[in-house]
């Protein structure tokens, strides 16, 4: 269980978040939707430890992670959160399987065990025949399979996605969609997705609605809670 309670984020004078409290299910797909400028991103960063609040808490499971030092949040981040974002930010230089098993080498993993892990997510996603392939030989969408095969090398508590399929197209973010809801239902993985695509949001588990800075209405399948 990861819980927000009454998060608050200002950059300058403009108060981006005010008060969020949420909480998110294991083993489900969360999405959160809004308009642009709604504040969907800046949660997702603060969900993630990419951005501190300014005051309020967040909790994954027993831990507070609002009160670590950097370090030590650092290291959770890495251990705990996978990111999956718009565009696969891969690293040129590195195969497929490198980009992979780099999150795992830097939690401490030697190559050797890291390279075999990737290997292991890799072929479970379909792209084992990929694995030696530089990102510029990928296609959009085998290249954002593998930032979903990086996002999960740690077994994080969460992944987070920001628009993880706003550059591909229709048929591979179909299938994107569809890793999504397979992986949940066989690996038990916890998504939260900042999405504007309505097929994506009418298929997930719950939907957040975001509008300046605060949650207006949370919708559960076969369950429906208005925020006032």
């Amino acid at each position: 269980m990861i819980v927000l309670k009454d998060i608050h984020k200002s950059f300058g004078a403009l108060e981006v978040l005010r008060g969020i409290s949420l909480d998110i299910e294991p083993g489900l797909v969360t999405c959160i939707v809004g308009p642009s400028g709604a504040g969907k991103t800046t949660l997702l960063q603060v969900l993630g430890t990419l951005e501190r609040p300014d005051s309020g808490s967040i909790l994954y499971n027993d831990t507070d992670v609002s009160r670590l030092n950097d370090r030590r949040l650092s290291q959770f981040r890495n251990s705990h959160i996978g990111f999956v974002f718009q565009m696969h930010r891969l690293l040129p230089e590195f195969t497929l399987q490198e980009n992979v098993a780099l999150p795992a080498m830097i939690a401490g993993d030697s190559r050797r065990v890291a390279m075999q892990k990737a290997a292991d997510i890799l072929q479970k996603l379909g792209l084992a025949d990929r694995m030696a392939h530089r990102p510029d030989q990928l296609s959009g969408g085998e290249a954002q399979r593998g930032a979903v095969a990086r996002a999960l090398i740690n077994n994080p508590t969460v992944v987070l996605a920001d628009e993880p399929s706003g550059s591909l197209d229709s048929h591979n973010r179909q299938e994107l969609h569809k890793l999504f809801f397979d992986l949940r239902d066989s690996l038990g993985t916890t998504f939260v997705i900042v999405t504007h695509d309505e097929s994506l949001a009418d298929n997930a588990d719950t939907v957040i609605h975001i509008a300046d800075g605060a949650i207006t209405h949370v919708a559960r399948r076969n369950n429906s809670n208005h925020i006032n």
